[in-house]
């Protein structure tokens, strides 16, 4: 019997030359398990761990997961009637807590460094009857670079992630401290690993030489183009630098690279977290800074070198840098999915609180580098937090780059004092943000409003669930005051 890749030719020639190959390894004896990952909606990685014999048929085969992977929002809370008529979705076959099929990508196998008779091969997701499943995020960036591709272009992406890491003080594992749907368990108690606010100081790097060793060396052994890792401004901050990789790549390692790092620094007693601002005194917002840029297809040219002097960008950069400014409202839910993350947006934190742009300026929403004969020509944008799903964000970009350059925009002038300027503000709270995206006909057409419809509709599960609890501030405001 035929297996579902041959059924409905889901593979790429590339693809099932690199499945024969990965094959022979498992079939050697390589490893024991490989680990089959899909990122959901909220780009957290799910899936299932075979064992080698299995996952040889499994490569071709297919493995089977529940549909309601996909309705699940922050806290892994299933947000849509799965059992009732349609499944509550707005597309064919979720009813009933269906399945879906993870099919691997076999280009993305990895053994885990930290785990090293451990596989691990990213997966894309299919309807059983062999449709792409609607909902897959890395998805909707293949087809953002295949309209790139369209227009004789490719992505080249560069990322700059920030983060904390702590010493794990108590788990917080008692039998009391389990977690449920909707209510996540507690967070551990932690404790710093620098003071903070001695930004790139060797003292503070080589106190923390142990963690440092430990990123490098996982990090390497992912086969990921590392550059640094970096003391960061806040307590317990750090920050990892990777160089340039085509767009699919960047956000496949991405992805790696969150789950990487908690893996990694849980096993040792730390606790990492990517979350953008934790409730810890002192504390500095986490970022993850988007370098990028185009390049010819055919010759590999980057399309952003100005030619002429005095020039930032060439015209389809600024093309490219207009629709990015024209559409930063719209794609902020995608770039900043989280309520927390908003809390970032503030005025000379170096964080961008509205849409401009700059010539090298770390205040600005974009900052443009490079210039005439500079093979590094780019733009940066420090909109994003740590926590967003890389595929949604990154075809942000591509989906609101290419507007500008089918429009021809040209941008705003450049802004020399970015906290004052008078460009759009960036929405200031995930309610804002979900609304500038509704109202963005065009990233709705792009991303489909199906899709549009069944994001806004989690994220809004969470605010509701946000609404619904009592903060610390109410109860210190009101309880003795009323």
């Amino acid at each position: 019997m035929a297996s579902f890749v041959e059924r409905f030719d889901v593979w790429t020639p590339e693809q099932a030359r690199a499945a024969e190959e990965l094959a022979r390894r498992l079939e050697a004896g390589e490893v024991d398990v490989v680990r089959f990952a899909f990122p959901d909606l909220h780009g957290i990685l799910r899936g299932k761990t075979l064992v080698a014999s299995e996952a040889v048929s499994a490569l071709r085969g297919g493995v089977n997961m529940t549909t309601t992977l996909f309705a699940k929002d922050t806290s892994h809370l299933t947000v849509f009637p799965v059992f009732s008529a349609g499944g509550g979705f707005d597309f064919e076959g979720m009813q009933g807590a269906a399945d879906f099929v993870m099919v691997a990508d076999p280009a993305t196998f990895r053994v885990l460094p930290w785990s090293p008779r451990t596989g691990w091969v990213l997966c894309d997701a299919y309807m059983t009857d062999g449709r792409k499943a609607p909902l897959e995020t890395r998805g909707i960036l293949r087809r953002a670079l295949g309209l790139l591709e369209e227009q004789g272009m490719s992505l080249t992406a560069g990322l700059e992630v920030e983060f904390h890491v702590f010493r794990v003080e108590d788990p917080k594992m008692g039998l009391h401290d389990g977690s449920q749907q909707g209510q996540p368990g507690l967070p551990p108690e932690v404790s710093l690993l620098t003071h903070g606010y001695q930004y790139l100081t060797e003292q503070r790097y080589d106190a923390t030489e142990d963690l440092m060793e430990l990123l490098r060396t996982t990090m390497q052994g992912l086969q990921l183009p590392v550059h640094s890792m970096e003391i960061e401004f806040g307590p317990s901050q750090f920050e990892l630098t990777f160089g340039p990789m085509p767009g699919m790549m960047a956000a496949d390692a991405m992805v790696l690279v969150r789950s990487a790092v908690k893996q990694v620094c849980q096993r040792h007693g730390y606790h990492a977290t990517f979350m953008c601002r934790p409730k810890i005194p002192n504390v500095m917002s986490s970022g993850w800074h988007l370098h990028q840029s185009l390049c010819d297809l055919n010759t590999g040219r980057n399309l952003f070198i100005p030619e002429k002097e005095g020039s930032d960008l060439s015209e389809v950069g600024y093309q490219y840098l207009a629709g990015l400014l024209a559409h930063a409202a719209g794609a902020a839910p995608l770039s900043t999915p989280t309520i927390n993350g908003y809390r970032r947006y503030r005025s000379f934190s170096l964080a961008p609180d509205r849409a401009s742009w700059g010539r090298d300026n770390r205040g600005a929403m974009l900052r443009v580098l490079g210039g005439v004969g500079q093979a590094a020509t780019r733009i940066e944008n420090r909109v994003g937090e740590p926590c967003a799903n890389p595929y949604l964000y990154m075809a942000s970009q591509v989906f609101s780059g290419l507007d500008g350059i089918q429009r021809k925009l040209q941008p705003c002038p450049s802004a020399d004092e970015p906290y004052e300027d008078t460009t759009e503000p960036l929405p200031r709270s995930l309610p804002d943000a979900l609304r500038a995206l509704r109202q963005d006909e065009y990233l709705c057409q792009q991303l489909t409003p199906q899709f549009v419809n069944y994001y806004c509709h989690i994220k809004e599960a969470e605010l509701s669930r946000f609404n619904q609890a009592v903060t610390e501030w109410e109860q210190r405001e009101y309880f003795t005051l009323f």
